[in-house]
């Protein structure tokens, strides 16, 4: 091996490190605000969610509002498996997506 070998292979072994940190690294965690009743957090969709992770308590309703900024199929509409619910986010839109949570759930995804 030479230098170009040994510097490309050190390129690559970094590049995979910060994709796995990407992918599997900590998420961001956010506590929905108690707003009149309602839990409510913002949510910005743009090549995935931000903040990711969502802390709510159980039984006290929750108002996601999420802020697409982009066209994608992928992220054209989000499903919540645990509860049942799927919500269509327009494009270049804001949209409200309400539900009491009644128990302990995994997460949501994107449907695409």
């Amino acid at each position: 091996m030479n230098a170009a070998d040994v510097g490309v292979l050190a390129g690559a072994v970094a590049l995979i490190a910060f994709l796995a940190w990407c992918l599997f690294g900590p998420k961001r965690t956010s506590e929905a605000e108690l707003k009149g009743g309602v839990q409510e957090i913002g949510i910005m969709v743009k090549g995935g969610y931000a903040p990711d992770v969502i802390r709510v308590r159980q039984g006290v309703p929750v108002r996601l509002v999420f802020d697409r900024q982009e066209g994608g199929d992928c992220t054209s509409r989000v499903v919540f498996p645990d509860f049942q619910l799927a919500a269509p986010l327009p494009a270049f839109a804001t949209t409200p997506v309400e539900f009491t949570p009644d128990k302990a759930a995994g997460s949501a995804s994107p449907a695409g």
